[in-house]
């Protein structure tokens, strides 16, 4: 097998891996857990796992004094994305939900054009326009599907809030750092959020007994987390950014199959029009980047 067939392979897992994010996350809460204890299980067993993964092979924990600000911040930013898409589960259906995370490429567009001043072309704007149809259409499914606007309102700010913490990452000093370190470290300062949600802690909900609390918590940790980032990595390493970006399309539609699947969700004909028009939006986006 090729390094590029290997690419393309881990390139999808990874994309796939993140979308099974409402598989684990929506039987806990049905189990009576809250958002803000589901995920303070997911980023400390995360953050337990891949350190053992770094200290095994032997890469820096190293952080400098000037780095720590920063690296707070793009914790936080971290943090509250998935607070954020988290709760827009309870509001919506979670295959439009994983859609409308989708326009994060688009927010990271507007961000380095408005921010930092660079050049935004036609095909840049005409990816917008095409990705705001496709919101249009996701607000508005028709008869049988969950939309609310509190549900949209959280999932586009939890695309915003990891668009910010993608730009801090690409023009801030911390760029330099390795990517399984600034990973940690989100994971770690991603905690403060948390802290402040359950009253340092003390209101964090134990997980229920039973086989299937515990194998979505362990789950959630490791599939759309240590998977998810670790797979990315070395498919960028293999294929480069722009075929990983691509392949990052597979994410919503595995959020869709899921809620249709196992959650008995409806996909109504508006939808899917919503669904092909932002992933359309992306692809054009990133192909034309590239060009």
């Amino acid at each position: 097998m090729t390094r590029t067939t290997k690419g393309y392979i881990l390139g999808a897992v990874a994309a796939v891996s993140y979308g099974t994010n409402p598989l684990f996350a929506v039987p806990l809460y049905e189990v009576g857990m809250d958002v803000s204890s589901v995920l303070f299980y997911r980023y400390v067993f995360a953050s337990m796992i891949l350190g053992f993964i770094m200290l095994v092979r032997g890469e820096s924990f190293r952080l400098d004094r000037r780095d720590i600000p920063l690296m707070m911040l793009n914790g936080i930013l971290f943090a509250l994305s998935s607070v954020l898409l988290f709760e827009a589960y309870n509001y919506m259906d979670v295959g439009i939900a994983s859609t409308l995370l989708f326009v994060e490429p688009v927010f990271i567009a507007l961000i380095l054009w408005i921010f930092y001043r660079d050049r935004i072309s036609l095909w840049t704007i005409l990816s917008i326009v095409i990705c705001l149809t496709g919101i249009v259409f996701l607000c508005n499914p028709g008869p049988g599907a969950n939309v609310t606007a509190e549900g949209v309102t959280l999932v586009i700010c939890s695309s915003l809030s990891y668009a910010l913490y993608m730009v801090f990452i690409n023009k801030s000093r911390i760029g330099r750092l390795h990517g399984s370190t600034i990973t940690f470290y989100s994971l770690l300062f991603g905690l403060i959020v948390f802290a402040v949600r359950t009253n340092c802690f003390f209101e964090v909900q134990p997980v229920p007994s039973g086989l299937l609390p515990w194998a979505c918590v362990i789950g959630i940790s490791i599939i759309p987390t240590i998977v998810s980032l670790m797979t990315v990595a070395i498919s960028i390493q293999y294929i480069g950014s722009v075929a990983v970006s691509i392949l990052g399309a597979l994410e919503p539609i595995t959020g869709v199959m899921f809620g249709v699947l196992l959650f008995g969700e409806i996909l109504t004909v508006r939808a899917t029009i919503g669904i092909v028009l932002i992933i359309c939006a992306v692809l054009t986006l990133v192909l034309t980047k590239n060009r």
